[in-house]
Protein backbone atom coordinates (compact mmCIF):
# COMPACT_ATOMS: atom_id res chain seq x y z
CA UNK A 1 0.00 0.00 0.00
CA UNK A 2 1.16 3.36 -0.77
CA UNK A 3 1.99 5.97 1.68
CA UNK A 4 -0.40 8.62 1.64
CA UNK A 5 1.47 12.44 0.57
CA UNK A 6 0.43 16.15 0.14
CA UNK A 7 -2.74 17.43 1.70
CA UNK A 8 -3.96 14.05 2.57
CA UNK A 9 -0.84 12.69 4.19
CA UNK A 10 -1.36 16.54 6.17
CA UNK A 11 -4.58 16.02 6.92
CA UNK A 12 -3.98 12.13 8.83
CA UNK A 13 -0.98 14.31 10.38
CA UNK A 14 -3.66 16.42 11.73
CA UNK A 15 -5.94 13.85 13.13
CA UNK A 16 -3.49 11.93 14.88
CA UNK A 17 -2.10 15.29 16.54
CA UNK A 18 -5.58 16.73 17.12
CA UNK A 19 -5.93 13.31 19.55
CA UNK A 20 -2.73 13.58 20.88
CA UNK A 21 -3.04 17.10 21.76
CA UNK A 22 -6.05 16.43 23.04
CA UNK A 23 -5.26 14.14 25.56
CA UNK A 24 -1.86 16.24 26.79
CA UNK A 25 -4.65 19.05 27.03
CA UNK A 26 -6.80 17.06 29.23
CA UNK A 27 -4.17 16.55 31.92
CA UNK A 28 -2.33 19.88 31.12
CA UNK A 29 -5.73 21.55 32.58
CA UNK A 30 -5.98 19.03 35.52
CA UNK A 31 -2.54 19.22 36.88
CA UNK A 32 -3.00 22.89 37.63
CA UNK A 33 -6.17 21.84 39.93
CA UNK A 34 -4.20 19.34 41.71
CA UNK A 35 -1.31 22.09 42.20
CA UNK A 36 -4.01 24.80 43.38
CA UNK A 37 -5.41 22.07 45.39
CA UNK A 38 -1.91 21.36 47.66
CA UNK A 39 -0.79 24.92 47.13
CA UNK A 40 -3.39 27.79 47.00
CA UNK A 41 -0.20 29.85 45.54
CA UNK A 42 -0.68 32.14 42.39
CA UNK A 43 3.11 31.64 42.29
CA UNK A 44 3.30 28.10 42.20
CA UNK A 45 0.69 27.96 39.03
CA UNK A 46 2.82 30.76 37.42
CA UNK A 47 6.23 28.92 37.83
CA UNK A 48 4.27 25.68 35.93
CA UNK A 49 4.70 28.08 32.88
CA UNK A 50 8.01 29.30 33.55
CA UNK A 51 9.59 25.18 33.86
CA UNK A 52 7.43 25.06 30.70
CA UNK A 53 9.21 28.03 29.09
CA UNK A 54 12.99 27.99 30.23
CA UNK A 55 13.63 24.81 29.01
CA UNK A 56 12.12 25.57 25.43
CA UNK A 57 13.82 28.84 24.90
CA UNK A 58 17.37 27.59 26.06
CA UNK A 59 17.30 23.93 24.21
CA UNK A 60 15.34 25.57 20.85
CA UNK A 61 18.39 26.53 18.85
CA UNK A 62 19.91 23.71 19.12
CA UNK A 63 16.76 21.69 18.45
CA UNK A 64 16.34 23.90 15.45
CA UNK A 65 19.39 22.74 13.83
CA UNK A 66 19.02 19.39 14.57
CA UNK A 67 15.90 18.77 12.16
CA UNK A 68 17.39 20.89 9.37
CA UNK A 69 20.51 18.47 10.08
CA UNK A 70 17.82 15.27 10.35
CA UNK A 71 15.71 16.20 7.65
CA UNK A 72 16.01 13.54 4.96
CA UNK A 73 14.36 11.64 8.13
CA UNK A 74 11.86 13.86 8.88
CA UNK A 75 9.04 11.94 9.81
CA UNK A 76 11.17 9.79 12.50
CA UNK A 77 12.55 13.50 14.52
CA UNK A 78 8.26 14.00 14.38
CA UNK A 79 7.79 10.39 16.03
CA UNK A 80 10.89 10.93 18.80
CA UNK A 81 9.04 14.04 20.12
CA UNK A 82 5.83 12.60 20.50
CA UNK A 83 7.53 9.11 21.99
CA UNK A 84 9.37 11.71 23.85
CA UNK A 85 5.97 12.76 25.17
CA UNK A 86 4.36 9.46 25.66
CA UNK A 87 7.63 8.84 27.93
CA UNK A 88 6.94 11.54 30.47
CA UNK A 89 3.26 10.96 30.81
CA UNK A 90 4.37 7.02 32.00
CA UNK A 91 6.66 8.70 34.58
CA UNK A 92 3.79 10.76 35.90
CA UNK A 93 1.59 7.71 35.89
CA UNK A 94 4.25 5.96 37.70
CA UNK A 95 4.78 9.12 39.95
CA UNK A 96 0.76 8.87 41.19
CA UNK A 97 0.79 5.27 41.39
CA UNK A 98 3.51 5.39 44.00
CA UNK A 99 1.93 8.44 46.10
CA UNK A 100 5.53 10.48 44.90
CA UNK A 101 3.72 13.25 43.15
CA UNK A 102 4.90 16.56 44.51
CA UNK A 103 5.17 20.19 43.14
CA UNK A 104 9.00 19.36 42.08
CA UNK A 105 8.40 16.12 40.14
CA UNK A 106 5.53 18.44 38.58
CA UNK A 107 8.23 20.80 37.64
CA UNK A 108 10.63 18.51 35.98
CA UNK A 109 8.40 16.17 33.95
CA UNK A 110 7.30 20.39 32.64
CA UNK A 111 10.76 20.87 31.71
CA UNK A 112 10.97 17.37 29.69
CA UNK A 113 7.99 17.83 28.07
CA UNK A 114 9.47 21.09 27.05
CA UNK A 115 12.36 19.50 25.46
CA UNK A 116 10.35 17.25 23.10
CA UNK A 117 8.36 20.36 21.96
CA UNK A 118 11.18 22.26 21.04
CA UNK A 119 11.76 19.67 18.39
CA UNK A 120 8.11 18.88 17.46
CA UNK A 121 7.43 22.59 16.30
CA UNK A 122 10.11 23.12 13.99
CA UNK A 123 9.81 19.99 12.29
CA UNK A 124 5.79 20.04 12.28
CA UNK A 125 5.95 23.41 10.32
CA UNK A 126 8.33 21.91 8.33
CA UNK A 127 6.48 19.16 6.97
CA UNK A 128 3.44 21.38 6.60
CA UNK A 129 5.83 22.89 4.32
CA UNK A 130 7.23 20.52 2.33
CA UNK A 131 4.11 18.38 2.10
CA UNK A 132 2.12 21.35 0.42
CA UNK A 133 1.88 24.44 -1.64
CA UNK A 134 2.56 27.95 -0.63
CA UNK A 135 -1.03 28.49 -1.07
CA UNK A 136 -2.38 26.17 1.23
CA UNK A 137 0.21 27.41 4.01
CA UNK A 138 -1.93 29.34 5.98
CA UNK A 139 -5.21 26.66 5.55
CA UNK A 140 -2.53 24.11 7.20
CA UNK A 141 -1.62 26.82 10.30
CA UNK A 142 -5.33 27.10 10.60
CA UNK A 143 -6.37 23.67 10.84
CA UNK A 144 -3.27 23.20 13.11
CA UNK A 145 -5.26 25.77 15.35
CA UNK A 146 -8.27 23.85 15.28
CA UNK A 147 -6.54 21.23 16.74
CA UNK A 148 -5.59 24.02 19.84
CA UNK A 149 -9.16 24.80 19.82
CA UNK A 150 -10.54 21.85 20.14
CA UNK A 151 -8.67 20.90 22.82
CA UNK A 152 -9.76 24.42 24.42
CA UNK A 153 -13.23 23.36 24.06
CA UNK A 154 -12.96 19.71 25.43
CA UNK A 155 -10.07 19.94 27.64
CA UNK A 156 -11.81 22.01 30.83
CA UNK A 157 -14.93 20.17 30.49
CA UNK A 158 -13.46 16.76 30.58
CA UNK A 159 -10.45 17.67 32.93
CA UNK A 160 -13.07 19.20 35.67
CA UNK A 161 -15.61 16.44 34.98
CA UNK A 162 -12.69 13.55 34.64
CA UNK A 163 -10.52 14.89 37.80
CA UNK A 164 -13.88 15.02 39.95
CA UNK A 165 -14.97 11.74 39.30
CA UNK A 166 -11.79 9.58 38.44
CA UNK A 167 -8.98 11.61 39.32
CA UNK A 168 -5.70 12.00 38.05
CA UNK A 169 -4.56 8.87 37.79
CA UNK A 170 -7.33 7.84 34.99
CA UNK A 171 -6.30 11.51 33.10
CA UNK A 172 -3.20 10.22 32.67
CA UNK A 173 -4.18 6.41 31.34
CA UNK A 174 -6.62 8.54 29.08
CA UNK A 175 -3.55 11.02 27.97
CA UNK A 176 -1.25 7.74 27.12
CA UNK A 177 -3.99 6.19 24.78
CA UNK A 178 -4.02 9.42 22.71
CA UNK A 179 -0.20 9.62 22.54
CA UNK A 180 0.05 6.56 21.00
CA UNK A 181 -2.43 7.44 18.52
CA UNK A 182 -0.68 10.16 17.49
CA UNK A 183 2.79 8.05 17.40
CA UNK A 184 0.48 5.65 14.83
CA UNK A 185 -1.09 8.21 12.90
CA UNK A 186 2.59 9.38 11.00
CA UNK A 187 3.08 6.05 10.16
CA UNK A 188 1.42 5.64 6.65
CA UNK A 189 2.54 8.85 5.54
CA UNK A 190 5.44 10.58 3.24
CA UNK A 191 7.00 13.46 4.56
CA UNK A 192 9.08 14.35 1.85
CA UNK A 193 12.74 15.95 1.89
CA UNK A 194 13.22 19.71 1.96
CA UNK A 195 14.54 20.81 -1.21
CA UNK A 196 18.45 22.20 -0.82
CA UNK A 197 19.16 25.88 -1.07
CA UNK A 198 21.93 27.77 -1.84
CA UNK A 199 21.40 29.59 1.95
CA UNK A 200 20.90 26.37 3.39
CA UNK A 201 24.56 25.19 2.20
CA UNK A 202 25.85 28.65 3.53
CA UNK A 203 24.23 27.92 6.61
CA UNK A 204 26.27 24.32 6.97
CA UNK A 205 29.03 24.04 9.80
CA UNK A 206 30.01 22.56 13.18
CA UNK A 207 26.45 22.44 15.39
CA UNK A 208 26.66 25.53 17.45
CA UNK A 209 27.00 27.42 13.45
CA UNK A 210 23.99 26.40 12.71
CA UNK A 211 22.83 26.72 16.10
CA UNK A 212 22.48 30.33 15.63
CA UNK A 213 22.58 30.71 12.22
CA UNK A 214 18.70 31.09 12.48
CA UNK A 215 19.46 34.45 14.20
CA UNK A 216 21.83 35.71 12.08
CA UNK A 217 18.56 34.99 9.04
CA UNK A 218 16.70 36.71 11.48
CA UNK A 219 19.27 39.55 12.01
CA UNK A 220 19.86 39.94 8.27
CA UNK A 221 16.13 40.78 7.30
CA UNK A 222 15.30 44.22 9.54
CA UNK A 223 12.09 43.61 8.62
CA UNK A 224 11.69 39.64 10.13
CA UNK A 225 13.50 40.82 13.13
CA UNK A 226 10.99 43.87 13.70
CA UNK A 227 8.35 41.14 13.08
CA UNK A 228 9.40 39.07 16.10
CA UNK A 229 9.82 42.12 18.21
CA UNK A 230 6.06 42.69 17.62
CA UNK A 231 5.69 39.27 19.27
CA UNK A 232 8.12 39.51 21.59
CA UNK A 233 6.09 43.07 23.39
CA UNK A 234 2.76 40.65 22.73
CA UNK A 235 3.70 37.98 24.63
CA UNK A 236 5.65 39.76 27.55
CA UNK A 237 2.58 41.62 28.22
CA UNK A 238 0.12 38.59 27.52
CA UNK A 239 1.82 36.20 29.93
CA UNK A 240 2.08 38.79 32.68
CA UNK A 241 -2.10 38.14 33.05
CA UNK A 242 -2.02 35.15 31.32
CA UNK A 243 -0.09 33.20 33.35
CA UNK A 244 -2.52 34.24 36.32
CA UNK A 245 -5.85 34.10 34.59
CA UNK A 246 -6.89 30.49 36.16
CA UNK A 247 -5.66 31.55 39.42
CA UNK A 248 -7.73 34.58 38.95
CA UNK A 249 -11.09 32.77 38.58
CA UNK A 250 -10.61 30.36 40.91
CA UNK A 251 -9.26 32.77 43.64
CA UNK A 252 -12.68 34.62 43.29
CA UNK A 253 -15.16 31.52 42.73
CA UNK A 254 -14.10 29.81 45.43
CA UNK A 255 -12.01 27.32 44.06
CA UNK A 256 -14.54 26.58 41.43
CA UNK A 257 -13.29 24.86 38.49
CA UNK A 258 -16.50 24.07 36.66
CA UNK A 259 -16.31 28.55 36.40
CA UNK A 260 -12.62 28.17 35.49
CA UNK A 261 -13.73 25.20 33.00
CA UNK A 262 -16.81 26.94 31.60
CA UNK A 263 -14.24 30.51 30.71
CA UNK A 264 -11.88 28.21 29.13
CA UNK A 265 -14.47 26.41 27.21
CA UNK A 266 -16.02 29.00 25.23
CA UNK A 267 -12.17 30.34 24.53
CA UNK A 268 -11.90 26.74 22.81
CA UNK A 269 -14.91 27.11 20.95
CA UNK A 270 -14.60 30.97 20.06
CA UNK A 271 -11.05 29.85 19.03
CA UNK A 272 -12.38 26.80 16.66
CA UNK A 273 -14.53 29.14 15.21
CA UNK A 274 -12.57 31.18 14.01
CA UNK A 275 -10.23 28.54 12.57
CA UNK A 276 -12.58 27.40 10.59
CA UNK A 277 -14.06 30.10 9.23
CA UNK A 278 -10.26 31.10 8.27
CA UNK A 279 -9.51 27.91 6.75
CA UNK A 280 -12.45 28.45 4.38
CA UNK A 281 -11.06 31.79 3.77
CA UNK A 282 -7.61 31.49 3.62
CA UNK A 283 -7.11 34.57 5.74
CA UNK A 284 -5.91 38.50 4.44
CA UNK A 285 -4.14 39.12 1.37
CA UNK A 286 -1.94 41.11 3.55
CA UNK A 287 -0.92 39.07 6.26
CA UNK A 288 0.62 41.30 8.70
CA UNK A 289 -2.74 42.81 9.25
CA UNK A 290 -3.94 39.79 10.48
CA UNK A 291 -0.89 40.00 12.84
CA UNK A 292 -1.61 43.52 13.77
CA UNK A 293 -5.53 43.31 14.12
CA UNK A 294 -5.04 39.62 15.98
CA UNK A 295 -3.29 41.29 18.47
CA UNK A 296 -5.60 44.21 18.99
CA UNK A 297 -8.25 41.90 19.15
CA UNK A 298 -6.70 39.26 21.93
CA UNK A 299 -5.70 42.35 23.83
CA UNK A 300 -9.10 43.82 24.22
CA UNK A 301 -10.25 40.08 25.33
CA UNK A 302 -7.38 40.54 28.03
CA UNK A 303 -8.96 43.90 28.78
CA UNK A 304 -12.52 42.42 29.54
CA UNK A 305 -11.10 39.79 31.48
CA UNK A 306 -9.99 41.86 33.74
CA UNK A 307 -12.45 44.12 34.11
CA UNK A 308 -14.82 41.17 34.85
CA UNK A 309 -15.68 40.10 38.09
CA UNK A 310 -18.46 37.31 37.27
CA UNK A 311 -18.63 34.29 34.94
CA UNK A 312 -19.89 35.98 31.83
CA UNK A 313 -17.86 38.43 31.72
CA UNK A 314 -14.51 36.59 31.83
CA UNK A 315 -16.73 33.71 28.98
CA UNK A 316 -17.02 37.33 26.88
CA UNK A 317 -12.99 38.42 27.37
CA UNK A 318 -12.42 34.18 26.29
CA UNK A 319 -14.22 35.01 23.19
CA UNK A 320 -12.75 37.96 22.26
CA UNK A 321 -9.58 36.77 22.82
CA UNK A 322 -9.46 33.17 21.65
CA UNK A 323 -11.22 34.55 18.57
CA UNK A 324 -8.19 36.52 16.87
CA UNK A 325 -5.25 33.57 18.17
CA UNK A 326 -6.27 31.47 14.91
CA UNK A 327 -5.59 34.91 12.23
CA UNK A 328 -2.93 36.12 14.25
CA UNK A 329 -0.47 32.81 14.04
CA UNK A 330 -1.59 31.34 11.06
CA UNK A 331 -1.11 34.92 9.56
CA UNK A 332 2.43 35.27 10.93
CA UNK A 333 3.22 31.51 9.98
CA UNK A 334 2.52 31.83 6.38
CA UNK A 335 4.65 35.37 6.16
CA UNK A 336 7.68 33.32 7.34
CA UNK A 337 7.14 29.97 5.11
CA UNK A 338 6.78 31.98 2.25
CA UNK A 339 10.34 34.20 3.49
CA UNK A 340 12.49 31.11 4.45
CA UNK A 341 14.38 28.72 2.21
CA UNK A 342 12.56 24.96 3.83
CA UNK A 343 16.22 23.47 4.69
CA UNK A 344 16.88 26.12 7.01
CA UNK A 345 13.18 26.40 8.82
CA UNK A 346 14.43 24.41 11.29
CA UNK A 347 16.92 26.76 12.52
CA UNK A 348 15.08 29.58 11.62
CA UNK A 349 11.72 28.96 13.07
CA UNK A 350 13.70 27.70 16.13
CA UNK A 351 15.26 31.29 16.67
CA UNK A 352 11.92 32.83 15.98
CA UNK A 353 10.84 31.20 18.86
CA UNK A 354 13.40 32.28 21.77
CA UNK A 355 13.12 36.22 20.18
CA UNK A 356 9.11 36.30 20.28
CA UNK A 357 8.65 33.99 23.60
CA UNK A 358 12.26 35.28 25.43
CA UNK A 359 10.41 37.77 27.29
CA UNK A 360 7.55 34.97 28.64
CA UNK A 361 9.93 33.63 31.43
CA UNK A 362 10.70 36.82 32.61
CA UNK A 363 6.86 37.71 33.09
CA UNK A 364 6.30 34.53 34.41
CA UNK A 365 8.83 35.33 36.77
CA UNK A 366 7.34 38.35 37.71
CA UNK A 367 3.16 37.83 37.83
CA UNK A 368 3.20 35.52 40.93
CA UNK A 369 5.25 37.29 43.30
CA UNK A 370 3.57 40.48 41.80
CA UNK A 371 -0.27 38.93 42.39
CA UNK A 372 0.62 37.23 45.91
CA UNK A 373 2.75 39.93 47.53
CA UNK A 374 1.93 43.22 46.28
CA UNK A 375 -1.41 43.35 43.99
CA UNK A 376 -4.00 40.89 45.68
CA UNK A 377 -2.99 42.36 49.39
CA UNK A 378 -3.40 45.99 47.68
CA UNK A 379 -7.04 45.08 46.13
CA UNK A 380 -7.79 43.42 49.63
CA UNK A 381 -10.62 45.04 51.53
CA UNK A 382 -8.79 47.73 53.15
CA UNK A 383 -5.80 47.45 50.92
CA UNK A 384 -3.69 50.62 49.66
CA UNK A 385 -5.04 49.75 46.03
CA UNK A 386 -8.32 49.40 46.74
CA UNK A 387 -9.88 52.88 46.96
CA UNK A 388 -8.34 54.05 43.87
CA UNK A 389 -9.09 51.08 41.71
CA UNK A 390 -11.63 48.92 43.62
CA UNK A 391 -14.41 50.76 41.84
CA UNK A 392 -12.75 49.51 38.78
CA UNK A 393 -12.43 45.62 39.25
CA UNK A 394 -14.05 45.13 42.73
CA UNK A 395 -11.80 44.10 45.95
CA UNK A 396 -11.06 40.75 48.13
CA UNK A 397 -9.52 37.42 46.39
CA UNK A 398 -8.13 37.51 42.85
CA UNK A 399 -8.87 41.37 42.44
CA UNK A 400 -5.26 42.11 42.29
CA UNK A 401 -4.91 39.67 39.17
CA UNK A 402 -7.53 41.52 37.75
CA UNK A 403 -6.14 45.12 37.74
CA UNK A 404 -3.38 43.38 36.41
CA UNK A 405 -5.26 42.09 33.27
CA UNK A 406 -6.20 45.70 33.15
CA UNK A 407 -2.94 47.41 32.81
CA UNK A 408 -2.14 44.44 30.24
CA UNK A 409 -4.95 45.57 28.23
CA UNK A 410 -4.75 49.31 28.34
CA UNK A 411 -0.66 49.16 27.45
CA UNK A 412 -1.25 45.96 24.78
CA UNK A 413 -3.39 48.10 22.65
CA UNK A 414 -1.47 51.12 22.10
CA UNK A 415 1.73 49.31 21.48
CA UNK A 416 -0.10 47.77 18.90
CA UNK A 417 -1.71 50.44 17.31
CA UNK A 418 1.50 52.01 16.92
CA UNK A 419 3.05 48.81 15.05
CA UNK A 420 1.06 50.30 11.83
CA UNK A 421 2.70 53.53 11.83
CA UNK A 422 6.48 51.00 12.03
CA UNK A 423 7.00 50.62 8.46
CA UNK A 424 9.51 47.95 8.94
CA UNK A 425 6.67 45.87 9.98
CA UNK A 426 3.83 47.16 8.53
CA UNK A 427 5.59 46.61 4.72
CA UNK A 428 7.27 43.46 5.96
CA UNK A 429 5.54 41.57 2.94
CA UNK A 430 7.15 43.75 0.34
CA UNK A 431 10.51 44.52 1.54
CA UNK A 432 11.36 40.73 2.23
CA UNK A 433 11.69 38.86 -0.87
CA UNK A 434 10.13 35.33 -0.76
CA UNK A 435 12.07 32.48 -0.82
CA UNK A 436 12.63 31.55 -4.50
CA UNK A 437 12.24 27.83 -5.21
CA UNK A 438 14.26 27.97 -8.29
CA UNK A 439 17.19 28.37 -5.84
CA UNK A 440 16.24 24.62 -4.59
CA UNK A 441 16.38 21.14 -5.58
CA UNK A 442 12.95 19.05 -6.29
CA UNK A 443 12.15 16.97 -2.79
CA UNK A 444 12.74 13.78 -2.06
CA UNK A 445 11.01 11.48 0.27
CA UNK A 446 12.31 11.46 3.30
Amino acid sequence: MPLLTGLRGYTVIWAGQLVGVLGSSITRFAIPLWVWQETHSATAMAYMGLFAMLPLLLFSPLAGALVDRWSHHLKRVMMISDVTNFLSGLLLLLLLGTNHLALGWIYALMAFQALAESFQWPSYSLASTVMLPKEQYQRASAMQGTVLSVAGIAAPMLGALLYAQVGLTRIVELDLICAAIAILALLPVLVPRPPRSETGQQAQGNLWKEAVYGFRFIASHPSLLALQGVFLLGNLLSNLFGSLHAPMILARTASNAKALAAVEMAGGISALVAGVLLSAWGGPKKRIYGVLIGWMIALSGTLILGLGQSVPVWILGAVIASFSAPLTNSSNQAIWQMKTPPDVQGKVFAARRVIAWGATPLATLIAGPLADRWLNPGMAAGGSLAPIFGPLVGTGPGAGISLLGVFVGVLGLVIMGLMFSVERVRDVETLVPDFDETDAKAAQPA
